[in-house]
């Protein structure tokens, strides 16, 4: 398999993920203070929306890309 071919795999796989779930989210620790013994840290959720576009453009070019790939064979 050629990584032509992967990468492409890769770019459906991501679009069709991107379309189904539409967001991720990912917890990132912030402004740590120590104050002696005691260590404060504050953890914030950030959200990350997908956008539809996004998730489309990747599946059209990653079956452009596979369609290119087999008409070379």
């Amino acid at each position: 398999m050629s990584v032509i071919k992967m990468l492409a795999l890769v770019l459906v796989a991501a679009g069709l993920l991107g379309l189904v779930y539409g967001s991720f989210s990912y917890t990132r620790e912030t402004q740590e203070a120590k104050l002696g013994p005691f260590e404060l840290t504050v953890k914030d959720t950030e959200k990350v929306n997908i956008p539809v576009w996004a998730g489309v453009g990747a599946i059209v070019v990653g079956v452009g890309l596979m369609l290119l790939t087999s008409k070379k064979s």
